[in-house]
């Protein structure tokens, strides 16, 4: 008798884990998925272009919500957890729930989720979302180019959209990004490595995606996502710790499972943190994985227009998911405005309309700060507007793209760049020299 199945997610690690485990398997009946954290996901299926033979009608997608009665309404035995960036304790009251309902509750690790590849692997992730994983794998990027090497990134999976036609993406242009209508939230993924000249492979399964890397890679890096660990067995595994969130390394799932599985750990943003909570980070990462190499970074910020700043009222916008999920206050528009001069940050929400005011009320820890929203066109309409409502001089972006590519906002915008910038011994380069 085949064990009905349901699995949690958020359109990432619940279709990967799927792909790698219960397709084709006929021990399993996965009779749903469920999904949280991403608007607009649930109430689709899971095409059978993509579940396969045993799922002729594709499987349905719900909100999460309805999940106690999915397990009675199914007779469920067993609920998989499978999505990233959340406190150990939540996990725990969504395990008990499962629980109190009937099925098993269970986590899925890398010996049956991993894939291998027949190139070098290596991995970039973190242990929360919006800790600098997007500079430092441009940073390993271009330091392997500089060593002669074909270098192809991976991104953890962001699919928004027809998930029969994200099977397999490939970018290496900003065509590319038309062409898949591509949301703000994969455009900030995917522009930088452009402008580096790396390409750029995401989609819904990715097996098929990594056979296809493998075809014009020397190495692949794996681009993570949120706190997850990576799809793929990695032969060098970096992952970034965050002072300004000190002990979330050991408090949030799969964070503390990256740190546990890591080779490097960076130590990042110690610029701006304070050195009581850095020596706290380094203290939880010598108890969790004392033989882990240790390097320390910062993500100095920089501004090309520093004078269209200086004493005006400015609008910050920010990476939405660092804000969002991963629970920031702020993030480098914020910094850069206070750095810059600003006479005033004005506070957005009075401006909001749509799902972005939706966001405020969802994040009560928002403040001021205007996320950058846009998973769908209507999305970004209501973030254009709410920018466009907006009573101030200037537009202080804080996100790794250029906005006034897709939406078209009526003041001038700044952007605010950050890098990844090592401070002392060991550092990247002999790294990854020594992994050569």
């Amino acid at each position: 008798m085949k064990i009905k199945t349901i699995i949690m997610g958020a359109a990432g690690r619940d279709f990967h884990v799927f792909n790698t485990y219960f397709r084709d398997n006929d021990m399993y009946d996965v009779v749903a998925f469920t999904a949280t954290q991403i608007p607009n996901i649930e109430g689709r299926k899971y095409p059978s272009v993509l579940a396969g033979k045993l799922y002729p009608d594709g499987i349905p997608i719900y909100p999460e919500e309805a999940l106690q009665s999915l397990i009675k309404e199914h007779d469920v035995r067993q609920v998989i957890f499978a999505y990233s960036d959340i406190a150990h304790v939540d996990i725990m009251h969504k395990a008990s729930t499962v629980l109190a309902a009937g099925a098993d509750f269970r986590l899925m690790g890398p010996q049956n989720t991993s894939i291998k590849s027949s190139k070098p692997v290596i991995s970039i992730c973190a242990v929360r979302t919006g800790v600098g994983k997007s500079q430092t794998t441009r940073a390993v990027c271009k330091i392997l180019q500089q060593m002669g090497k074909k270098v192809v990134a991976i991104r953890h999976p962001m699919p928004y959209g027809d998930l029969s036609q994200q099977i397999c993406q490939r970018f290496a242009s900003y065509e590319d990004l038309n062409l898949h209508k591509c949301t703000i939230e994969e455009r900030e993924e995917y522009e930088p490595h452009i402008d580096n000249g790396i390409i750029v492979y995401a989609g819904v399964d990715y097996e098929v995606i990594l056979r296809e890397a493998e075809k014009e890679a020397d190495i692949i890096i794996w681009d993570g996502g949120n706190n997850d660990f990576p799809f793929y067995h990695a032969d060098l595994h970096i992952v970034l710790a965050d002072p300004l969130r000190p002990s979330h390394e050991i408090l949030y799932h799969p964070g503390e499972t990256n740190i546990k599985m890591a080779d490097v750990i960076i130590i990042n943003k110690i610029d701006s943190a304070n050195a009581s909570d850095v020596n706290t980070v380094r203290e939880n990462i010598e108890k969790a994985n004392p033989n882990a190499l240790v390097i320390e970074a910062a993500s100095p910020i920089s501004i090309e227009q520093p004078e269209m700043i200086k004493g005006k009222r400015v609008l910050v916008i920010e990476d939405g998911p660092t804000l969002t999920h991963g629970g920031m206050k702020f993030g480098a528009g914020f910094v850069a405005a206070k750095k810059f001069g600003a006479k005033e940050i004005v506070d957005a929400k009075p401006y909001a309309v749509g799902s972005i005011m939706g966001t405020y009320e969802k994040y009560p820890h928002l403040n001021v700060i205007l996320p950058a929203m846009g998973y769908g066109d209507q999305q970004m309409k209501e973030l254009e507007a709410t920018i466009n409502n907006s009573d101030c001089d200037v537009v202080l972006s804080g996100t790794p793209i250029d906005i006034t590519r897709i939406i078209n906002p009526n003041k001038p915008v700044v952007r605010v760049r950050y890098e990844l910038q090592e401070i002392g011994q060991p550092d990247l380069k002999t790294v990854l020299e020594k992994f050569q």
